[in-house]
């Protein structure tokens, strides 16, 4: 599929950008996130012998720490490698080495892991927010859900210690309210006053983060009359949902909660493809697709 972007949609196309750190101009942060990224490396091998029985793995895997330990000490020594340094590109260089060896999917039987075990405690999660006493009460509990599943990323090394617990042991991880940019009162101030027509959601995280935070979230939209719009990775990266493996995860979840079910029969639930081949979202190469 070809992607062109929306940039022309982009509120202020011109100022918009995918990154939020620029490690050429911050050198603390450059040193932090190229020593991260190196720490990284031994786990992806780890993670790679374990999971399969190929003969050939352990030369790829050698392979691939090689090209990307090589890549890290090639940006250590000159910055502007590759003509930027951000990181959205060591990720995406992460990707390419992985790619390089044969690693296409390298978490695919993790994800289908962590997927049955977070559908078989959605009827349960789904059952407990019906049962909060008010409308707000809900929201905010969905919204916790959405912050609490976005800790399930295994290229985050900074949550490795909660990757094997579930969506309650990462809800007792969010720092309580006030958060650090909090407003959350004004966005459900605006719900209450406006039924909005569409939503599009741009999806992260396999297991409890797309299963037990994004679809209850989803399904709050869906009983307000708003229609959704899953956008996922075309390509594997990391542990995030591809859009096919969500279309399976959609299927499932549809006999275990009859509204996303209706929904998904009514096209007001539908699952498009991001067009992203790394972890880091940019906007500027999603499809007009994605969004119809």
């Amino acid at each position: 599929m070809e992607h062109f972007g929306l940039s022309h949609i982009l509120y202020e196309p011109d100022k918009y950008s995918p990154d939020t750190l620029d490690l050429l101009a911050d050198e603390e942060a450059r040193e932090y996130w190229l020593n991260t990224c190196e720490k990284l490396v031994e786990k992806y091998v780890n993670f790679a012998l374990s999971n399969t029985e190929d003969p050939t793995v352990e030369i790829r895997a050698l392979k691939f720490k090689t090209c990307y330990v090589e890549a890290l000490k090639e940006l250590r020594i000159n910055p502007l490698a590759h003509g930027q340094l951000t990181i959205r590109l060591l990720l995406d260089v992460n990707e390419t080495c992985l790619r390089s060896q044969g690693f296409f999917d390298l978490w695919k039987q993790q994800k289908l892991y962590e997927n049955e075990a977070a559908l078989s405690s959605l009827a349960g999660r789904l059952t407990e927010i019906d049962g909060l006493a008010d409308d707000r009460q809900r929201w905010t509990e969905l919204c916790r859900g959405v912050l609490a599943g976005n800790m399930f990323d295994w290229g985050a090394q900074a949550v490795t210690s909660i990757l094997n617990c579930g969506l309650y042991e990462a809800l007792q991880k969010i720092q309580k309210r006030p958060w650090l940019y909090d407003g959350l009162e004004k966005w459900i101030d605006k719900l209450e006053k406006t039924v909005h027509h569409c939503a599009a959601i741009f999806v992260d995280n396999s297991g409890v983060d797309i299963v037990l935070g994004i679809l209850p979230f989803v399904r709050g939209l869906l009983l307000r009359g708003t229609s959704v719009i899953l956008c996922a990775n075309e390509w594997p990266a990391l542990n995030d949902v591809t859009n096919v493996e969500l279309e399976e995860v959609l299927q499932r979840a549809s006999l275990i909660c009859p509204i996303l079910g209706a929904a998904m029969a009514t096209g007001d639930l539908v699952v498009r493809s991001s067009g992203q081949r790394g972890p880091c979202l940019d906007l500027r190469t999603i499809s007009d697709f994605a969004l119809k």
